[in-house]
């Protein structure tokens, strides 16, 4: 019997995902074997701008057949997607109370050429769990496992959307425009929050 909750491996995950995490004791399988599905967290992350939501999505390398097992996504570098996040990340976060706290270490994730893209994703959430001081206890999946009990499988995208009214509002740099927005990228409550980020969860 499956009994502990599956997760998928997320570029810069929303908030929510952390909080589903520390719900399990931060104790989970991290699935590896499933097919890249399209439109996901697995390739997007969505920060706040001065001009609202903004997606940030690395580029991908798609095979004829569109079936890629996860482990096995490229990225596509054929153009400087990297520097086009990091631009947009300076501009977004440059005034926030902790970007400069942070950027050094960060900035790597920008400026080191990734080739696989669950690798990218798992060197970045690593670095994540440091900052957040979370400690994991997992394992990577290794078959696909299609007989998951509902509420221990959040490979599904909508798992993570949840209501506005389900996140406690803290400050973000273009509130004073458009006013809280809830679950974007763990990234925004971190730039935002900085050691204090922890305590949110």
């Amino acid at each position: 019997m499956q009994s502990l909750a599956i997760f998928p491996l997320f570029y810069l995950p929303p908030v929510s995902y952390f909080r589903e995490l520390k719900r399990f004791g931060n104790e989970f399988l991290l699935e590896k074997e499933e097919h890249f599905p399209k439109q996901t967290f697995r390739n997007r992350a969505t920060i706040y701008s001065p001009n609202g939501s903004l997606d940030l999505i690395v580029p991908v390398i798609r095979g004829k057949e569109q079936h890629t097992k996860m482990k096995d996504v490229k990225i596509s570098n054929d153009f400087n997607w990297q520097r086009l996040h990091w631009k947009s990340l300076e501009s977004c976060y440059r005034n926030s109370a902790y970007f400069e706290y942070y950027e050094d270490e960060f900035a790597r994730f920008y400026h080191q050429k990734f080739d696989s893209l669950f690798d990218y994703n798992q060197e970045i959430m690593d670095w994540l769990f440091k900052q957040l001081k979370i400690t994991p206890k997992f394992e990577m999946t290794e078959e696909y496992l299609s007989e998951v009990p509902a509420d221990l499988d959040f490979r599904s995208g909508p798992v993570f959307k949840k209501p506005a009214g389900d996140f406690k509002p803290y400050f973000q740099v273009f509130d004073d425009r458009a006013g809280f927005k809830p679950n974007l990228s763990i990234v925004d409550l971190l730039f935002n929050q900085g050691p204090q980020s922890k305590s949110y969860f």
